[in-house]
């Protein structure tokens, strides 16, 4: 297989395969596979903002399976859609929930 070296953001609509190694910024989605090493990082917020439906964590970058550590409850929320008004549900009990109004 070829190596190549990039500079810069680089996109693929299929995918990546192999070892991905160095610095990632901003948002990973997708299915992520294999050994993840290093210093794994996770968006933060509160409870005030999850339930607030203009706040950015419902307007922006929301789709289902988004995941938001909640400083308020000291606890993972998973989104349940990529609507704003998309409930945001514990990671940890399944059924404490936050609808955005």
């Amino acid at each position: 297989m070829a190596r190549t070296t990039f500079s810069g953001p680089v996109k693929s609509d299929n995918g990546f395969e192999g070892a991905i190694t160095g610095n990632v910024t901003g948002n990973v989605t997708g299915n992520v596979t294999g050994n993840v090493t290093g210093t794994v990082t996770s968006t933060t917020t509160t409870s005030a903002a999850l339930g607030a439906i203009a706040n950015a964590v419902n307007t922006s970058g929301k789709a289902l399976g988004t995941t938001l550590y909640n400083t308020t409850t000291k606890t993972f929320y998973v989104a349940q859609g990529a609507l704003a008004a998309s409930t945001w549900i514990d990671a940890a009990d399944g059924t404490t929930t936050i609808t955005p109004a």
